[in-house]
């Protein structure tokens, strides 16, 4: 592949379907395809088709990236990306991982990042109960097993609430009173 491409580069991935182009690396693209999440793709590739390029010398920042991304995924997609606020508190800061054994470096990540990966996972699990809900082959009894599944992991991520600065925005998982 002799182009190179620029972030916010539109693309149709044979395997994948359709992405944009999130950060470039020096040997790969990162690339947020609308049903698979987070991919690299080496800049090498040439299988996929590319619907718009954006020049590699325009600098746009994470968050008109990002913006750009979202009218996207709205418009193929027809997919609901709210804005969801991370507390005032955690902005600017990171999430450190320190293995027991000192021999292991730290990772580092921005809170932002790892928020995001929180927000987009409740956002799956909120179109996952939708096809659930809307599935015609499915019978009453499997859409309320699966939906008690999605409950819990729900519940499971309920942990995470303290990142969050408004509580309608939190995970809410089994309810304990009948």
């Amino acid at each position: 592949m002799d182009q190179v491409l620029g972030i916010g580069s539109r693309v149709k991935h044979p395997a994948f379907g359709d992405g944009v182009v999130i950060r470039l690396h020096v040997a790969a693209y990162e690339v947020c395809f609308i049903q698979f999440g987070l991919k690299m793709v080496g800049k090498d590739y040439a299988g996929w088709q590319i619907i718009e390029a954006v020049p590699q010398e325009e600098t746009v920042s994470f968050t008109e990236a990002e913006q750009a991304l979202v009218r996207i995924l709205r418009s193929w997609a027809g997919v609901s990306l709210e804005q969801v606020p991370l507390g005032d508190r955690w902005t600017g800061g990171k999430l450190i991982l320190e293995a027991a054994d000192s021999s292991v470096k730290p990772k580092e990540v921005p809170i932002e990042t790892f928020f995001h990966k929180i927000v987009m996972m409740r956002d799956r699990l909120r179109v996952l109960e939708q096809n659930i809900n809307a599935s015609k082959t499915l019978t009453d009894e499997e859409k309320i097993n699966l939906q008690q599944y999605i409950t819990r992991c729900y519940g499971s991520m309920t942990t995470f609430n303290i990142l969050f600065k408004n509580r309608e925005d939190y995970f809410v998982g089994e309810s304990t009173k009948d």
